[in-house]
């Protein structure tokens, strides 16, 4: 596979390496995720103890030295052997764990067929490290997401530059390490939702797609990108509101196909999904987990940035918020599909100030919460009928995207908050 400048981007960011023009999983690794898929009487992985054992051996051919969170071992022993029934311990070592190790020896074929459809579409989809100021988008399929959040599940990505690339954490040693610091039982239900994600994958691999982008609205003239309005067109503007639908009940993922949906998201995307937070946030990556591959190649939100992905499906049910939050079971994922294989379900992630206090209230902090809003609520797809309805209103100082004769201005759009 010739070595592109998406793969090289990510690359350092992954567990494999390139021979030959081929991605591969060290030689090293390929015999311990073997006798992992061949199961426990082969392995004699049985429990949780032994597999933060062979978790870390894996680590170590990888030659992973970054110490994982402390406590992350006795929080993988404490999960598998107290907290779950003998009988769904049972069922995970004998039945998921083998595919996920069957996912993960899989993974070098998955990513270099993504690159290679990536090059079919003739438009920059591949997995990638998408930076500040970079807008793009990246297609992943759901089974390419498992191969992924597999990775994370083992702790096999490496973290030596993440902090400087301004990424997130994405491995799962301090999910495992917070559940033994400082039980509860909402952090308990946090790891039921993912280990329940592992169970649906594990026996029927689903065949979507989920795509993640970053959106932004340049600081400076851009003929590809709609730019940063400023306060004076604010107060200058007349256009009306689109028309909207307001609930005084009900969840933000139990809407309509046709509603965009509000992560109010932290500006690391996820939050403390993967630490100890357990809010509105962190909650659904939870229940829709394919939300949390994102983390690995997304760089924190500028003032400018907005996140959109769209296709994430979800596999479990909750009740509560916070310290209430518990799993509540299995959930089928209804929503319809869109061409391009996507769930139509639309969650945009935008970041309010962090503890503004009374500086929310100066000119620069509302002009960038409005902004920040109009980024992540922007379709880049119709920006032709924003353009025709700025120039009708008078309104010529903000530069839009390049034109879409497919669309009209007439389309309603339900936002989720």
């Amino acid at each position: 596979m010739e070595e592109r400048e998406d793969l090289k981007s990510i690359l350092p960011f992954l567990p494999l390496v390139i021979r030959s023009s081929s991605l591969l999983w060290p030689s090293q690794v390929v015999e311990p995720l073997k006798a992992l898929s061949r199961g426990p009487d082969h392995s004699r992985v049985c429990s949780g103890e032994v597999l933060s054992i062979a978790i870390a051996d894996i680590r170590a051919s990888l030659s992973l030295f970054e110490p994982l969170a402390r406590s992350a071992p006795q929080g993988y022993a404490l999960f598998f052997d107290e907290l779950i029934s003998r009988e769904d311990s049972r069922k995970w070592f004998e039945e998921v764990l083998p595919e996920l190790a069957n996912l993960l020896l899989r993974l070098p074929v998955l990513l270099e067929t993504h690159y290679q459809n990536a090059l079919r579409y003739g438009m920059e989809t591949g997995l990638r490290i998408l930076g500040p100021q970079e807008a793009g988008i990246v297609f992943l399929s759901q089974e390419l997401v498992a191969a992924l959040l597999a990775c994370s599940f083992f702790c096999l990505f490496p973290i030596t530059n993440r902090s400087a690339k301004q990424l997130p954490t994405i491995n799962f040693d301090e999910l495992f390490a917070n559940l033994y610091e400082s039980y509860s039982e909402s952090h308990e239900s946090k790891i039921k939702c993912i280990v329940h994600y592992f169970e649906r994958i594990c026996s029927q691999m689903p065949s979507g797609f989920v795509s993640f982008e970053r959106k932004l609205l340049s600081l400076e003239y851009h003929p590809l990108h709609i730019s940063y309005p400023k306060a004076d067109f604010w107060g200058k503007s007349a256009i009306p509101l689109c028309p909207f639908e307001a609930h005084s009940s009900g969840l933000i993922e139990d809407h309509s196909n046709d509603a965009l949906q509000v992560d109010f998201a932290n500006k690391y995307l996820g939050g403390g999904a993967l630490r100890r937070g357990c809010v509105q946030e962190e909650i659904r990556f939870m229940v829709n987990p394919e939300l949390i591959a994102g983390m690995l190649f997304l760089p924190s939100m500028e003032d400018n940035e907005a996140i959109e992905i769209v296709g994430a499906e979800r596999f479990s049910d909750y009740t509560g918020y916070a310290s209430s939050f518990r799993f509540s079971g299995d959930c089928i994922d209804k929503r319809t599909i869109d061409f391009l294989g996507r769930r139509k379900t639309r969650i945009i992630a935008v970041d309010a100030l962090c503890n503004p206090r009374m500086k929310q209230y100066e000119l620069k902090y509302l002009l960038r919460e409005i902004n920040k809003a109009l980024c992540g609520f922007l379709d880049q797809s119709k920006s032709c009928s924003y353009r025709r309805l700025f120039q009708e209103k008078g309104l010529n100082s903000i530069n839009l995207d390049q034109d879409d004769k497919d669309h009209d201005n007439t389309s309603r759009t339900n936002i989720l908050v």
